[in-house]
């Protein structure tokens, strides 16, 4: 086939894995891509020796042949692209790393497991070591690694650093991307299973894993474990509705940044708590987390206004969020998190109902200890974007907390 005819190829704007065939069927490169239409496409501009560099113009010359596989996510794309580039060490792959050291993800082999990334440049003498059960990769870009690992987490929570049976849970476990190895919340039987989903995953054996996912969720249900046949279900729904939005943004900085620089939007959650001693002394706050990194010059505080005497939490809600939406130079959520159970949500819901304002709600239940224990709301919403919300959150309570203190202090005085 000659160059003009692979240019002109069909290819589905669809996730997946591209490779260019040369002679005797030898394959000379793997890509990943979110469309591979596009993606695939790119290789036959005019300026590729500029974009890439002249070695992959050389390839694009030698292949007589494009095959590719669709995957249903990009971050399948990015594990399946790692998995064959490892079978195959495709000789472009190799010769376009140049001095590049590319990532690792390692399972290692202890009790209880810990799930890292390695670099090779500074981590290859350890990657024939016994001390790893599993190694998967080359990952070329750590910054799309990144972004998968924090899916992944997100479906299938694992321990990184914390330490077994230390009590205190881990900031992770907080925030629901450690299964509680910490507390003692999981044995060992149940972890070695989690590995061993993490492990299927990362091989692209997603149709086993769903399988076995499946299985165990009807086991559970037989016992009547309702609850525990309920996490099955989420992360089956989860798999088949993988959220990689932050991995595709990723995949187009990458690209973009051999053509054109491109931006994105941020994913934006505001967060909303109040704070007061038997109705005194009564403030709000509003913060803001943009994909998960708190963005602390958009916070904001309201000292109440409601008479005291009539006041109550919800009433409270209700008066920031008025305030909060009378300023139109703020820019607008994607989400917001209120503090609270079913009351605070529904009473939120009203007020930007009554202010014509659409933005999805969702509201953090905490426990005896002020812990969260579940998010109430779009159940898609919450596993998404579960690790901003529950950060958002916690920085609402902290930073209401504070400025309580501090206006408490001051009127004392």
């Amino acid at each position: 086939m000659q160059k003009g005819e692979l240019a002109k190829m069909k290819l589905p704007d669809a996730p997946g894995v591209y490779q260019f065939i040369g002679a005797n069927k030898k394959i000379l490169y793997i890509g990943k891509a979110t469309s591979l239409r596009d993606r695939v496409r790119s290789y036959f501009a005019n300026d590729l020796m500029k974009t890439r560099g002249k070695h992959i113009v050389d390839m694009t010359v030698l292949a007589t042949k494009v095959t590719y596989t669709s995957t249903d996510s990009v971050l399948e794309a990015l594990v399946l692209e790692a998995s064959l580039i490892k079978r195959h060490q495709p000789y472009y792959n190799t010769k376009e790393k140049d001095n590049k050291s590319l990532n690792y993800v390692v399972i290692t082999e202890e009790e209880f497991p810990r799930v890292l990334t390695i670099r090779e440049r500074t981590m290859m003498p350890a990657m024939d070591s016994k001390a790893h059960r599993y190694v998967f990769g080359p990952f070329p870009q750590g910054s799309n690694l990144g972004e998968a690992l924090k899916i992944i987490r997100r479906i299938f929570p694992f321990r990184d650093t914390c330490t077994p049976d230390q009590t205190k849970p881990c900031f992770n476990r907080q925030i629901g991307l450690c299964p509680g190895v910490c507390t003692g919340e999981i044995s060992r039987a149940d972890y070695r299973n989690r590995i061993t989903e993490i492990n299927l995953f990362f091989q692209g054996r997603k149709a086993v894993l769903i399988k076995r996912l499946q299985t165990a969720m009807n086991e559970h249900a037989k016992k009547l474990e309702f609850e525990v046949a309920g996490e099955y279900k989420h992360m089956i729904f989860a798999l088949n509705h993988i959220k990689d939005a932050s991995l595709i943004s990723e995949e187009v900085r990458g690209h973009s940044q051999e053509t054109s620089r491109v931006s994105r939007k941020p994913f934006r959650i505001e967060a909303y708590d109040v704070a007061h001693i038997s109705g005194k002394y009564t403030v709000g706050v509003m913060t803001v987390v943009e994909d998960n990194i708190p963005q602390k010059s958009a916070y904001r505080k309201f000292k109440i206004r409601i008479d005291p005497d009539r006041a109550n939490d919800t009433l409270h809600l209700e008066e920031i969020l008025i305030r909060r939406f009378g300023h139109p130079e703020w820019a607008n959520p994607d989400l917001i998190v209120i503090d609270g159970g079913i009351a605070q949500k529904r009473r939120a819901e009203k007020v930007l109902k009554e202010l014509g304002r659409k933005h999805d709600i969702v509201s953090v239940v905490k426990d005896a200890r002020h812990k969260p224990k579940a998010i109430m709301g779009n159940k898609e919403i919450a596993l998404s974007y579960k690790r901003g919300i529950l950060i958002a959150n916690a920085e609402s309570h902290r930073f209401a907390v504070l400025y309580h203190r501090v206006l408490r202090d001051k009127l004392r005085t």
